[in-house]
């Protein structure tokens, strides 16, 4: 299938996979590169060295583009974003940040930059400092979120600007992928589905609770610090939304998520820790690998469009 977006990174179908903090290692952005959509390493805070030796690993398991995301909150963003440039990466996915000061050294190693973005604003923003796409997601998706949802933020940002849009956030099938190119996106990005994928190196505890998890299991912790986060159910964001009820500070609220994400991804701890997933959550249902998540996208959406035609 081709668009605007899998003629821009090279790839043989729309579907980028979310450089996921903690989740997204060479492992699985390799493999997703490997069944045709394109991969991500999630940088997150780690150190550029890690992120460098990631970048070797994934390009041992595959010739075809993949990219990194890079958190520019980091304490070590500077250093990342040198190192990506240095190992000409097909592509970069950004958040928490304007990537400005980065965007002439990524694009003089060929470097494609894809903004995430939560807002019409960001998203012209993103396209004035040279962004060659962004990705518009909405609030549905696990993780760090804005307020608007995919359907009302992607046509928007679709209108707003002249390069490719990406839709992100609520998107687990090809139903989902099929409303996203219906409202004009060029391509998807997934992140939840991928963290069940056989490839991915998430403690079993982790893949267990997404599969298992129930429409009404994802909730939103963060509002009253400005830094909202989406992710499962559990003893963790109990605790944290009673300390929010009753006035905590921002210090306190951080040192009950300090290290939390790391516990339930590494040590399967997801009673305690912080299980960031989408609201799709409730609809995946199975482990499978990258090449079948994939294909059961594009089938699904290949049957939703060719139903609609034959309905109209």
């Amino acid at each position: 299938m081709k668009t605007q977006i899998t003629e821009l990174l090279g790839i043989e179908y729309p579907v980028i996979q979310g450089g996921m903090a903690w989740v997204a290692d060479a492992q699985l952005a390799a493999n997703v590169s490997k069944a045709g959509g394109i991969g991500f390493i999630g940088a997150a805070n780690a150190p550029a060295e890690w992120v460098r030796e990631q970048i070797h690993i994934a390009k041992q398991i595959t010739d075809k583009p993949f990219g990194v995301n890079v958190m520019l909150l980091s304490p070590h963003a500077d250093e990342v974003a040198a190192v990506v440039a240095e190992e000409k990466v097909a592509a970069v996915t950004t958040g928490a940040g304007n990537p400005a000061k980065y965007m002439e050294m990524w694009k003089n190693s060929g470097i494609r930059v894809i903004p995430v973005v939560a807002s019409v604003a960001l998203a012209r923003m993103m396209e004035k400092c040279g962004a060659d796409a962004v990705v518009a997601e909405g609030m549905e998706s696990g993780g760090h979120i804005g307020e608007q949802t995919t359907m009302s933020l992607v046509p928007q940002v679709v209108d707003a600007v002249s390069i490719p849009v990406i839709a992100a956030g609520g998107i687990g099938d090809g139903r989902g992928m099929a409303a996203a190119f219906m409202l004009g996106a060029q391509a998807v990005q997934i992140g939840t589905r991928f963290i069940v994928a056989k490839e991915c190196n998430v403690h079993q505890a982790y893949k267990d609770r997404v599969i298992q998890a129930r429409d009404i299991d994802s909730e939103v912790t963060g509002r009253s610090t400005g830094h909202p986060v989406r992710s499962l159910r559990n003893q963790m964001t109990r605790k944290y939304q009673a300390l929010e009820k009753e006035g905590a500070g921002f210090e306190e609220l951080e040192l009950l998520t300090l290290g939390a994400l790391r516990k339930a991804v590494v040590d399967g701890d997801v009673k305690n820790g912080t299980v960031m997933a989408g609201q799709i959550a409730g609809l995946i249902k199975k482990e499978q690998t990258c090449s079948e998540i994939i294909k059961e996208l594009m089938d699904g959406m290949s049957n939703v469009i060719e139903h609609v035609r034959g309905e109209i």
